[in-house]
């Protein structure tokens, strides 16, 4: 087998300086501590998983926190949200309590799922799932899009406004899903409101991209076939992401046309925690982790004078303690009563 090409990607232009002074000194200091929230709530859930308290599975988004968000920014919270199974930090994005989500992985009733979802299940008013299926949440968010495109022409009616679009989160290894395919041709077809974002974390479960992609760069490549316009965003980079996807949303406000966005990030941890993740040298990835997004944000937010580094210290300290504080309200939580098992499940009629 002939070994590709390396591709060459062409990033979305932007200007930290502008873009710095577009999102302003509050909302920034703001999207830092929810990146801090997000990697301490991550750290300790998997300490509290290996320390047996929870069980199933758990994937980690240690590494990739300026992506989501810097789209939750810049498309605000009010927009349909979907993801895969790596859902934890989406949830906390849109005002899910770490409180209510720890319960969830301890499996407790006081938990967002009652207990019953566990780690990949998380849900909100906005957000219509984390997905177990590898690809199983491309069609409900083209789904979403429909919802939106019809409900503005009952909204015209009724004088309400309903959600701009819909944003639909997957891995690099959801591609190669026939649901990718059938969604985005659906979606071009239907000019659907609908933003896909590939978060491509250079690995699916075990395998690299490209082994298992045919093409890359993936949006720049793939877009074209469905008739989309593409962006390819720097995923460690929050002001990267933030400027490509306001730009994506604007632009999708305006047209009703999909498009497909490829984020260039790269986990820090395995693909679950039962992942050793011994396909990277330890080379390999301490060179990754060096582009930390958080240490990436700090740094910038201090050379503009907008925090030091005594202030962050401060902020991950309270985001730490906040999360030790949801660990304590699951652990004193109740376990689901056996009782109720099959309520709330859909059996349809024999």
């Amino acid at each position: 087998m002939s070994k590709k090409k390396a591709p060459e990607y062409r990033l979305f232009p932007s200007d930290m300086e502008k873009t710095i002074e577009q999102i302003g000194k509050e909302c920034l200091v703001d999207s830092l501590r929810r990146m801090s929230l997000i990697r301490n709530f991550e750290v300790r859930a998997e300490s509290a998983y290996q320390h047996g308290k929870i069980g199933g599975f758990f994937h980690a988004y240690i590494g990739q926190e300026a992506v989501q968000t810097a789209a939750v920014l810049a498309m605000g919270k009010d927009q349909w949200w979907i993801t895969s199974y790596r859902c934890h930090a989406l949830a906390l994005l849109l005002e899910v309590s770490p409180e209510e989500l720890m319960a969830e992985l301890y499996g407790k009733v006081t938990g967002n799922a009652l207990g019953r979802g566990g780690s990949m299940h998380f849900f909100s008013e906005r957000l219509l799932g984390g997905f177990g299926i590898v690809g199983g949440q491309i069609p409900i968010a083209t789904g979403a899009a429909f919802a939106i495109q019809y409900q503005r022409h009952v909204a015209s009616l009724k004088g309400t406004k309903p959600a701009d679009v819909a944003v639909c989160f997957m891995g690099d290894g959801a591609v190669a899903q026939g649901a990718f395919h059938e969604s985005l041709n659906l979606a071009a077809l239907w000019n659907l409101p609908c933003i896909y974002v590939i978060e491509n974390n250079q690995w699916g479960m075990g395998t690299s991209v490209e082994r298992a992609i045919s093409v890359e760069p993936i949006a720049e490549l793939k877009a074209p076939g469905y008739g989309m316009k593409s962006y390819t965003l720097d995923g460690m980079d929050f002001f990267q992401c933030y400027a490509g996807f306001l730009h994506a949303f604007e632009e999708v406000k305006r047209t009703s046309k999909p498009v497909l966005i490829e984020v260039l990030t790269e986990r820090f941890r395995g693909h679950s925690i039962s992942d050793p993740g011994l396909y990277r040298s330890k080379e390999t990835l301490q060179s990754c982790m060096q582009r930390d997004p958080i240490k990436i944000m700090v740094k910038a937010l201090t050379s503009f004078g907008l925090l030091s580094e005594e202030r962050f210290q401060e902020i991950d300290k309270e985001q730490r303690e906040l999360v030790i504080r949801a660990m304590q309200f699951a652990e004193d939580s109740p376990l689901p009563d056996p009782i109720h098992l099959e309520e709330d499940v859909f059996a349809p009629a024999t």
